[in-house]
């Protein structure tokens, strides 16, 4: 399974790739604004810093809703880095557009997706990954994770590329419940990947070999 991680923050981005397990990442225009990147020229200039700092997909995001705009924006988007997934909302003329992206080689990350309906819509118009947001249904007292089963049983099914990119991941038992559902990649933040270090006997074993070392030296 893949980890992306999901912010618009270089110094996480940075202690992620650092750590050696970082595939790619996710943002978003919420994201963005959190880490007071504002502006068009300065949004794309970020997109920009993310590719120099990581070797996978980068998702960048499109803020138009309509079908002309989308493509507009999505091209110029993938025209910052080769490592540049264009986001496209789950809606009508956002099928078009993966569509049309996926007829010219761009990469696509079809985002907001809540259903096996939507992922199936997503597949068929080519997208390259499909990110159904599984802490936001969640939320609503769905479970996310049966979504991910759905969606790959369907995908399997009919031996679909598009990869099942699990969103609106919120702690570490979501990664591992993500990759038993055979999630291809999951997105969260760094503090869910690093959770997945910590258990109470690592550290007390580590202590205890320390001391038995420092005991046996002194």
């Amino acid at each position: 399974m893949k980890f992306f991680i999901d912010t618009a923050n270089l110094a996480q981005i940075k202690e992620a790739q650092d750590l050696g397990v970082l595939d790619g990442v996710t943002t978003n225009p919420t994201l963005m604004a959190k880490e007071g990147i504002t502006g068009k020229d300065n949004v794309l200039r970020h997109y920009k810093a993310i590719c120099d700092i990581v070797d996978g997909d980068v998702s960048a995001e499109v803020i138009a809703t309509d079908y002309d705009g989308m493509i507009r924006e999505g091209e110029e988007l993938a025209e910052l880095d080769d490592k540049i997934v264009v986001k496209i909302p789950m809606i009508k003329d956002g099928i078009k557009a993966l569509k049309y992206f996926s007829e010219r080689g761009i990469k696509t990350n079809c985002t907001l997706v809540f259903s096996a309906g939507q992922a199936l819509l997503a597949a068929k118009a080519g997208a390259t990954y499909v990110s159904p947001f599984i802490g936001r249904l969640d939320d609503i007292s769905f479970d996310g994770i049966e979504l991910i089963e759905q969606i790959r049983l369907i995908y399997d099914n009919y031996e679909f590329d598009t990869q099942i990119l699990a969103a609106s991941v919120r702690h570490p038992m979501h990664i591992i419940k993500c990759a038993e559902a055979a999630a291809d990649v999951m997105t969260g933040p760094l503090s869910a990947m690093l959770a997945l270090l910590k258990h109470p006997l690592t550290d007390s074993g580590l202590a205890q070999f320390l001391a038995d070392h420092a005991k046996a030296n002194s």
